[in-house]
């Protein structure tokens, strides 16, 4: 401000502005600019009446016309708007030039790739010409290839720095050079508006993913984030320096070892023994690169390693370089050998895939730094007041609690419970568990109890999935058993369920909390309305409140793990809160050619998929892929229970069957929306006990023709099958209902599908009474009577709710009665939402 101010002083004259009305152009005195301004800063809307007050209260802006301190303030206003323009451009053409930069580096990389394929095409025609040169060669090739690494002494820092300097050559090959074929990830495309560049390896060992993106970090920052992997990778248990020295050039080089959640509970867990070296490039680039040390043996004792299956880290790392002007051009690169051997082979895919190593590790790593790089600057605004690190630090300790119950591992005291014949469900108990989160803790007499299982699921989309039981609770979960957890949350405090009988009332409102910027992970706060069935207890809130963490809901995203991990809290929400997750985790398989034979012998190597009923591939829908192959995903699910000693057979038995309730849900659900349930011809279909899809829309356009008198679809839509396409994208909402003594709806196109935020599978389980307020309620009642009469009514604009709790405006309401091919057979009502949005 005292810059502008000071602009303005330059004429010794004054300032001079033009009147937009009359063209001429006005002085002004520097102390009328200095008066204008303050009154500028307080009030820089120009229909305040604060700043007319100012003005008055201004002596020396008395012999100033007002239309002429108009235009100076409008005039003020423009020079302001193109300063913020000059800055958001001079931003954004940073960023341009940066990326530039990072796409003509690309280029050059992949110009030489070129370059050594023509080579090494080259090569092998001239191997295959002479075959006495070929063995020749391949003697020489296989005495070069020889591990060098694995010949130095790595028991001292000589040998130690001798392997750094390796590793440091051979990441730096892999991040900017063509030591792995590197393929562009799928769906993930370069641009000024992308996150960055993604590749991963087509054909190496092991598998390897690699990243280049511009961040507004300073390198020395990025580098402290990334080296701490636990606090930005969900899959790290943890992580743990056992030596570090320095090494020239005022590096450092570190012995590491790291310990990784297994995702599922078919497999062992993953573990690693590292050298990590830290150094200064001479360009003045920072480079933290990574690589397994020879030996399965090596790192900590033996006995601390027995759940862990030893894994391999090729030279792996970060380049991060200075950018000028601020921020750094970083490159990720991951590359690791998962030994898939160990797992059955089903499983192995998520063992082998590049894609998800990519979304696990290296875009994860550049997400977080991102997420900070905004944070730091202020850009982010989270829900109820919340610290962005105070929502950070619960999406942490949800998935470490979920990640913990899927793995048990035995020094955190978890033990397996003798089952009870069938082995569907895994039951271990944790009898040391001890919550404890600053001056909020909870030690429980008994322990923590978790069920937990995995199962195969055939041709449902992981995001679909998740999205569906995240909206509608109520179809798979049981709110007494939430009860029961919520409670014994409570200091002093436990229950069995059914001893306090509660009825859910179907309500479930959703607060978000926050979400990361690509709104891949949300953070929020749900509320599970009950109430009591006793009288005594008529008046007290029976809602639940539940901390949950939903991820994974981009269809789009290749090799991305979809998850639903809650817990219960306090409805105070405190940021010690303890929590004990539970959840469901969702990895999508690398998908094959399908062969119904082999599907059906890979479910039966898993728990739980011989019972998961697969229908027959008759899918062959416009755009689907699933006549060529088969999408596979695998389910894991997990649920806590904290429990008393005296009722830990009690509660295992609970768990047990509630576990088998949900596993039995959720195959229902996949069933219901897997692509094999959709029309070929529009998508949804509707129940088996209603007419087709074609039939109902013929009956609802004919219906409101003889009722209303005027066409519900164009002319020229009513003849054959286009009548359905148009009615189901009508703009305006489209429902019907039954006529049973409590109505539901068993019908809706796509804009009431939008309204009432649901899907045609979760359709027929609301009721019309749920959407309409008690004005709503009134108006149909009183206009019930006329319908049944004249068969229409308008219903005055108003609100309605939607299943996620969001309200919603309509204009009007149009409301039909549905008569099936006889004109005498009432067959529904239907409603039709003019002119809604959410509000």
């Amino acid at each position: 401000m005292a810059m502008v101010a000071q602009q303005h002083r330059e004429s010794s004259s004054g300032s001079i502005n033009k009147h937009l009305d009359s063209g001429k152009y006005v002085r002004y005195t520097a102390e009328q600019v200095e008066a204008l301004e303050r009154v500028y800063s307080e009030c820089p809307k120009p229909s305040s009446l604060r700043r007319q007050q100012l003005i008055r209260e201004c002596p020396i802006l008395s012999n100033i016309e007002p239309k002429q301190i108009k235009v100076w303030f409008q005039n003020r206003r423009c020079r302001e708007k193109q300063r913020k323009e000059s800055t958001r451009l001079h931003g954004v053409n940073k960023k341009l030039s940066a990326m530039n930069k990072l796409l003509m580096e690309e280029n050059d990389r992949l110009q030489k790739q070129v370059s050594q394929l023509v080579c090494e095409n080259g090569y092998m025609r001239h191997q295959l010409q002479s075959a006495s040169a070929a063995t020749t060669d391949a003697s020489c090739e296989s005495a070069a290839t020889t591990p060098r690494h694995a010949l130095k002494d790595a028991n001292n820092p000589a040998g130690l720095l001798s392997i750094a300097e390796e590793t440091l050559a051979e990441f730096l090959s892999k991040a900017t050079g063509t030591a792995v074929d590197w393929v562009q990830m799928p769906g993930m495309k370069p641009g000024p508006d992308s996150v960055g560049i993604f590749a991963i390896s087509q054909s190496c060992g092991g598998v390897a993913a690699r990243a280049c993106s511009l961040v507004s970090l300073e390198p020395t920052k990025i580098a402290e984030i990334l080296k701490d992997r636990s606090s930005w990778l969900r899959d790290c248990r943890s992580l743990e320096v056992f030596t570090m020295f320095p090494a020239g050039n005022g590096g450092t080089i570190e012995l590491v070892y790291t310990q990784t959640y297994a995702p599922t509970t078919l497999a062992p867990a993953r573990d690693f023994w590292t050298l990590r070296y830290t150094t200064t490039l001479e360009n003045g680039s920072l480079v933290v690169c990574e690589r397994s040390l020879s030996g399965t043996g090596a790192g900590p004792s033996a006995a601390a390693a027995t759940q862990f299956v030893r894994a391999e880290m090729l030279p792996s790392g970060y380049l991060i370089r200075p950018c000028e002007g601020g921020g750094s051009i970083i490159h990720i690169v991951d590359h690791l050998n998962l030994k898939a051997w160990s797992v059955p082979e089903v499983l192995r895919p998520l063992y082998e895939s590049p894609n998800i190593i990519a979304q696990k590790m290296t875009i994860a790593a550049l997400r977080y730094i991102r997420q900070i790089a905004q944070e730091t600057s202020g850009e982010i605004v989270y829900g109820l007041g919340r610290q962005p690190a105070v929502l950070r630090t619960f999406s942490q300790r949800l998935s470490r609690g979920f990640n913990d119950a899927i793995n048990s591992f035995n020094d955190d005291g978890w033990s397996l419970l003798n089952s009870d014949g069938a082995e569907d469900v895994v039951v271990a108990i944790n009898s040391s568990k001890n919550l404890s989160t600053g001056s909020n803790s909870l030690s429980f007499i008994g322990g923590v109890l978790c069920a937990k299982a995995s199962m195969l699921l055939q041709n449902v989309p992981p995001a679909v999935l998740v999205r569906f039981l995240r909206e509608h609770r109520s179809e798979w979960a049981d709110f007494n058993v939430d009860a029961f957890s919520a409670t014994s949350l409570k200091a002093s405090s436990y229950a069995y369920p059914g001893m306090r009988p509660t009825r859910f009332t179907g309500g479930q409102i959703i607060m978000p909390l926050g979400h990361t910027i690509e709104h891949e992970e949300m953070l929020e706060v749900i509320r599970l309305e009950g109430h009591s069935l006793g009288q005594e207890d008529a008046f007290i809130s029976r809602d639940i409140h539940l901390l949950q963490m939903c991820s994974g809901v981009d269809e789009n995203a290749v090799g991305a793990c979809s998850e639903l991990v809650f817990a219960p809290i306090d409805e105070m929400f405190p940021d010690d809160a303890p929590l004990v997750p539970s959840g469901f985790r969702i990895i999508p398989l690398d998908s094959k050619p399908g062969d119904s034979q082999d599907t059906l012998t890979a479910q039966r190597t898993l728990d739980l998929t011989s019972s998961l009923e697969v229908g027959p591939e008759t899918n062959h829908g416009v755009g689907n892929a699933s006549s060529s192959y088969s999408a596979r995903s695998v389910l894991t699910i997990a649920f806590q229970f904290p429990f008393e000693s005296n009722l830990q057979d009690n509660v295992a038995a609970m768990a047990r069957q509630y576990v088998r309730s949900v596993i039995s849900s959720v195959q229902r659900v996949a069933m219901a929306i897997s692509p094999s349930g959709l029309s070929p011809t529009l998508g949804p279909k509707l129940s088996p006990g209603s007419p087709e899809a074609l039939t109902l829309a013929h009956w609802i356009c004919q219906s409101y023709s003889f009722h209303v008198g005027t066409e519900l679809v164009r002319a020229d839509a009513i003849e054959g099958e286009s009548i359905l396409k148009t009615l189901w994208h009508h703009q305006d909402a489209i429902l019907c209902c039954s006529l049973k003594a409590l109505p539901v709806f068993i019908f809706a196109n796509q804009a009431g599908l939008d309204m009432l935020e649901t899907t045609l599978v979760a359709l027929q389980d609301i009721t019309l009474d749920k959407i309409f307020d008690d004005a709503g309620r009134k108006a149909l009642f009183s206009e019930f009577a006329k319908i049944m009469q004249l068969g229409f009514a308008y219903l005055p604009g108003g609100i309605c709710m939607s299943t996620m709790g969001r309200h919603i405006s309509y204009e009007q309401a149009i409301v039909w009665k549905v008569f099936a091919a006889e004109e005498n057979t009432l067959h529904c009502l239907a409603f039709s939402f003019v002119n809604w949005s959410f509000v």
